[in-house]
Formats: structure tokens, sequence, C-alpha cells
């Protein structure tokens, strides 16, 4: 969830500092955008993807401090709870081998990852919710040791007045439940790709992002199961947006309240329009004074953008030099089923961004936004099941508009940007293949429940010995 703070407790006077902070960096970037100061480099891809340390018998681990310090690898840090970590692979230019040499990073590092969990008789685990898992885990004792995390839990509970968070998920089954704290944010784990884009091009690209939010949110499902109850394909996506709500009822739809969002419209402009909307809609979560930090770099501005969870969310960084850039993080994917899995997915995301961005007619023109937010829930719900309204108002299945459009349209996008076609046609197989056998990483749970019954440490550990062969979801038997 973001970088580390100092401390977790704050006066009124930090938040008028913060604010104030705010103002003044918002009008910094805004400058920034009117005289051209971003790098006009692009097509760098990258990403992040969050894993479970899980034991022997397939339940929770609370093990990531001892394994991080087992480890030893700063591309490898903690997540929200003692359960978690996350893996980092170096961003590169999407040319070339650039697929191959992620696929290489991914597996060398988790590799590592797991010859250190198995000193500890754990393993890890690329899932989106682990079907063992219970609500009883999800408690501040197994919250990591960061002072971060504990702000924000202060802050979101100071918000609600003390009220539990609210959980009300309606899928194949019915779950609802109260949650005195932020831990139910801990069960979701993600993939989320970055993709580095020009200013000029910014807007094309975020708008695309938005549109394809369906159809990846789809393809890759993964979480299907929540203390022991089967929802939505996707469950994370309601799971995240409920479990840091910052209000409920009538509060629900004031983007104030909502830190976890599809977002309100598409970009006109610029990518400049969200850093204002965060600035106008989104009080401050971490009012932590950085004036130790290069005033040049926007601390405020990145570590307030940084509560805001976007689905499709902007990131400004910066080259070695200095010299600014932007980046789209896209976090509507689950993590797993498999390593090629995860590549996969990455190759089919930014083969259709590139092609959709590029396309002569502008996303926002073809698809009204309305439609654009109820096709992303309904996938999440629904998956590979989910009929869509797609470019121009056409109504269609959305593994048929998979198959026929979007697989084809990835395939030139990825040629466009000369990866080698070798790869596209191997991680776009692998996709293909999923999506023609209807076995998405849920399709499968679901597919081994019905089979084997209701044993969720069965299934588990058959996920895990299946995840641990190397093979793509499609290949594992139930």
């Amino acid at each position: 969830m973001g970088q580390e703070i100092s401390r977790s407790q704050f006066t009124p006077q930090d938040f008028q500092r913060f604010q104030t902070r705010l103002r003044q960096e918002t009008a910094q970037l805004t400058d920034w955008f009117a005289t051209g100061r971003f790098t006009p480099t692009s097509g760098i891809g990258g990403f992040e993807i969050e894993a479970w340390l899980v034991d022997r018998q397939g339940q929770p681990a609370p093990l990531n401090e001892a394994f991080l310090e087992r480890l030893a690898d700063p591309l490898v840090v903690p997540e929200l709870s003692v359960f978690n970590i996350e893996l980092n692979t170096p961003p590169l230019p999407l040319h070339g081998t650039a697929l191959r040499r992620m696929h290489a990073n991914l597996d060398n590092l988790w590799q590592r990852c797991q010859r250190v969990a198995a000193g500890l008789d754990a393993t890890v685990m690329l899932i989106g919710i682990p079907p063992t898992l219970r609500i009883q885990e999800l408690t501040l004792d197994h919250m990591s040791c960061r002072e971060r995390y504990r702000a924000i839990n202060e802050q979101i509970l100071s918000r609600r007045r003390g009220h539990p968070m609210e959980l009300a998920i309606h899928g194949v089954e019915t779950l609802r439940l109260t949650h005195p704290d932020v831990m139910l944010e801990a069960a979701t784990t993600s993939f989320q790709t970055h993709l580095q884009v020009a200013a000029r091009d910014a807007a094309a690209f975020f708008n695309a992002a938005l549109a394809l939010s369906a159809p990846m949110v789809a393809v890759a499902a993964n979480s299907p199961l929540l203390f022991g109850k089967l929802l939505w394909d996707e469950t994370r996506i309601p799971l995240f947006e409920q479990g840091v709500a910052l209000a409920g009822g009538v509060h629900a739809d004031d983007p104030s309240f909502r830190r976890v969002t599809f977002g309100g419209g598409y970009i006109r402009q610029s990518l400049l329009e969200l850093f204002v909307e965060n600035l106008a809609h989104y009080p401050p979560l971490l009012p932590v004074g950085l004036d130790d930090e290069p005033a040049d770099r926007l601390p405020h501005l990145r570590l307030h953008n940084g509560t805001i969870w976007r689905w499709n969310r902007p990131l400004l960084g910066f080259e070695a030099d200095g010299t600014p850039h932007l980046r789209i993080e896209h976090r509507v994917m689950p993590a797993g089923p498999s390593i090629p899995d995860t590549i996969a997915n990455a190759a089919l995301y930014y083969g259709l961004i590139h092609a959709l961005a590029r396309a002569p007619s502008p996303v926002s023109a073809a698809l009204e936004f309305a439609q654009c937010r109820a096709n992303f829930y309904a996938a999440a719900r629904d998956g590979l099941r989910a009929e869509v309204v797609w470019l121009h108002g056409r109504r269609l299945p959305l593994r048929q508009l998979v198959l026929e459009e979007l697989l084809p349209l990835a395939h030139r996008g990825l040629l466009a940007l000369e990866i080698d076609a070798a790869d596209v046609t191997e991680y776009l197989g692998i996709v293909a293949a999923r999506v023609r056998s209807d076995c998405t990483g849920a399709a499968w749970q679901r597919r081994f429940l019905a089979r084997h019954g209701s044993d969720l440490t069965a299934l588990t550990l058959a996920y895990l010995e299946r995840q641990g062969s190397g093979q793509p979801v499609q290949a594992w038997t139930c």
C-alpha cells in the first residue's frame, strides 16, 4: 500500500500544512504539463505482484518479517498483512525479447522466494484470495509492522466515526459481515502492470486502460471464494472497494468517501485532471511533513496519490537525471494462477492498450463511460460469462469478444512494438487456450469444488501443486 512514513498520529495543523503543500505541488505539476517538462520516452513496461505465504497445510502463514529478513532483496517488500509479500522486477522497454525477459526475471525471483519459504516450512502462493483464509486471521495482530498501515487504518476508522467496515457481496452466494478495521483489504492480492507513457499520449492510453479493464479482469479472474462462500469471479473487486471505504450508506457514491474507485469519467486532455481531482475531492489520509525530501520531486502529491486506489491509477516518477515521467498503473488483475499465465496476461494488456490507444477512433467517442464502468463490474462478477457492450454499441458475450477481436488486436499491437513474433504467439496462445477452454483460475477452482466437494484445504493444496508445475491453468487437471 505504498511508501513508509515516520508516524501514524496527526494533528489538525498537520492536515493544514499538508493541504498547503499539496496545493503548491499540484500547481507545480500544472506548470510541468503546460511547459512540456516530461520525458518523451514511452513504451516501458513493468509490474508488481503480491503473493501469500502459506504453510504445508495450505493455511496462511504469518511469516513475512522472517521471510524478508532471510531473502534480503529490495525487490521483495512487505504488504499490509504478515501473510503477504510483494515482488517487483525491473521495468523493460517493450521491444524485442521483453516478454521472455520479464518471464525469466519473475521466474528467477519466484524460485528464490520459494527456496527461502521452504526454509521456513512454508511456500509462496500466487492467488487472488486463498480459499483457506479465515476472517479470524484478518486482525490488527496480523498487520505488518509499518507506520503507514497503522495510520491508514486509524484515519479510515476516524472518518467512519468508529463504525466498522461493512461488507455485502452478492454473487453465486451472498456474504454479509462487519469488520472492525481495514484488514479485509489484506485478503486481496493483485498483479499490477505499469506502463510509462509520453504526456501527449497519456489521455488516450488511460482511456484505453479503462475500457480494457473489463476484458482483463475476466480473462485473469482468480478470486471466486471468500471465507468459504462462492461469490464473484473476481471477488477482490467488491472486497477492496468496500474494505477501505470511508463511509457507507448515503455517502457510498461520494468520491470523498470512495478511495477505491473506477472513476467518474474519461480523461479529456491530460493526466493532470486526475491529480487536480485528487486535490479537490480526496481529503488527505497521511498528512506527513516531507520537507526533508526534494521539493521538485513533489513528495506530498505523490504520497497523497498513493492513498487513492483507482483501478487505473496515474503515477508520477522520475528518470535518473530528475526528469519527470508519467506511468499508468493497471490494478484490476489478481495474482496467479501461474508464472506463464501472469506474463501472458501482461502481454495481452500491453498489446491491447497500444493498439487501442492508437486506433483512429478514440475510445471515449466509441464507448460511453457509464457503459465502460458497467462492463467492468459485470466482468468482475461473471468473468468470461459476462455480456458487455463494446465499441460503437455492439453487445456481445465477453468470451466471444476476446477470441474474435481482442486477441487479434493484441497481436497487432505487440507486433507494432516489434516484440519478438515467436513470443507474441506463445504468450497470446496461452490466453487463447485459457479462454477457449473457459478455464480461468476462478473457473478451475469452481470445477474442483464441484468435482471433489467443499474441502477448501484440498482445493488449496491441489492448486499449490499445479501452480508448482509451471503449467498454465488451462492445462491443470481437476
